[in-house]
């Protein structure tokens, strides 16, 4: 098994990789692109592709969870312990979301409003998923394991409730996509300020949910949903049959797309509100079905292909997904845009994009082989973690 066990971790880097990717055109059309050239078929294929990005990233947020929980776990470690050290990433999460709206807003001067420094951006929400799941795995391990403790953990492999922790994964991921739609329309905690609101809902201050946010609903679902399956890929029986397992999450992705479809097209809905690109459980269960796949994909093509074999830009922005992100929005978005916003045309859109994704690349290889000089050295007060083979 020693011999594949890489593939099976590298393909989290390779879908973090591609959703920088997707990002990066996504972004690069939207900001770059003229009017005129926003009403072209290619406009809104890189739109629907911009769907992807941040599902991509919290699905492998909660796969990365899974990874950490179950080897702690099997250390020894008590569950209390594994969960608080999850919650308190998560909060560090979101400092840095909250860092990164500061410095938005200050290179933003003086025509970005003061709100924006509490509009919820991905970052925030990665953060607060890690602490939800954190809590929930808690809330998930067995309390009288819990009170034993590591000494009398008997069977490493088998300490792990990956099962109890699948089944609460699932629970929650479905209850949030299950709520989401009233708490849009029908029950919005509308007595709640706009920036809290803003958490549930999107609402920001412009008196609607927005769907260009991302609030806990329904964005942590996706979360969980990888939660879930991390736990059930990284179990005991998964690792003795790792292609068999991935496969079947293909499969089963395949099966989710399909059901989501087939509730849609019901005539009866549940809500009173339905839309379906923002809110739907139907389209939520389709893009879960859309990531396994991608999932398997990327497995496939790590262990298979030539993910692993020379130099791989796509997984070396996977490696250092949260300080490209970072870095390239100033450059797309803000003051040191490289091109003039909303006035190009799509073949100057697309060599900016190049560009970029040529410039964030050689700057995460650079960053990746730092190990861990550098701006990692600001982190002072964490602790350096080995991380397994």
């Amino acid at each position: 098994m020693s011999d594949s066990a890489p593939h099976r971790i590298a393909f989290l880097d390779w879908i973090r990789g591609l959703a920088c990717v997707l990002m990066f055109q996504t972004h690069g059309y939207d900001s770059w692109l003229s009017e005129s050239a926003r009403h072209t078929a290619l406009f809104r294929l890189s739109q629907l592709g911009g769907t992807l990005p941040a599902p991509l990233f919290l699905f492998a947020t909660g796969i990365s969870l899974a990874l950490v929980t179950g080897r702690a776990l099997q250390k020894g470690i008590a569950p209390g312990a594994a969960s608080r050290k999850a919650m308190l990433r998560g909060a560090e999460i979101f400092g840095f979301g909250m860092l990164f709206r500061v410095q938005e807003f200050v290179l933003g001067r003086p025509s970005a409003p003061w709100t924006d420094l509490l509009r919820v951006d991905i970052l925030n929400i990665i953060g607060i998923a890690i602490v939800l799941m954190g809590l929930t795995s808690w809330l998930a391990a067995p309390r009288a394991r819990a009170r034993r403790g590591a000494a009398n953990a008997a069977d490493a492999g088998e300490a792990v409730p990956r099962l109890r922790y699948f089944i609460f994964a699932i629970v929650v991921a479905a209850l949030i996509a299950l709520a989401t739609p009233p708490l849009w329309t029908t029950h919005r905690p509308r007595w709640l300020p706009w920036y809290l609101e803003s958490y549930i809902n999107g609402v920001h201050n412009l008196g609607a949910p927005q769907p260009w946010l991302f609030p806990i609903f329904p964005w942590v679902a996706f979360a969980f949903a990888g939660l879930a399956f991390g736990f059930f890929v990284f179990s005991p029986r998964a690792r003795a049959h790792q292609t068999a397992a991935f496969a079947s999450a293909g499969v089963a992705g395949v099966g989710f797309a399909f059901f989501g479809c087939w509730f849609d097209a019901r005539p009866s809905q549940l809500y009173a509100v339905y839309d379906f690109w923002h809110t739907s459980p139907n389209f939520f269960l389709i893009r879960v079905g859309v990531l396994l796949v991608i999932v398997f994909l990327a497995y496939a093509w790590c262990r298979w292909g030539f993910a692993l074999k020379g130099f791989a830009p796509v997984m070396e922005l996977g490696r250092t997904s949260l300080f490209v992100y970072w870095l390239h929005i100033e450059f797309v978005y803000g003051r040191f845009s490289i091109l003039a916003k909303r006035s190009q045309n799509i073949p100057a859109a697309t060599a900016g994009i190049l560009l970029i994704f040529a410039a964030m690349v050689a700057v995460a290889a650079m960053r990746n082989r730092a190990k861990g000089r550098g701006l990692h050295a600001l982190a002072f007060w964490r602790r350096p973690a080995r991380v397994p083979a």
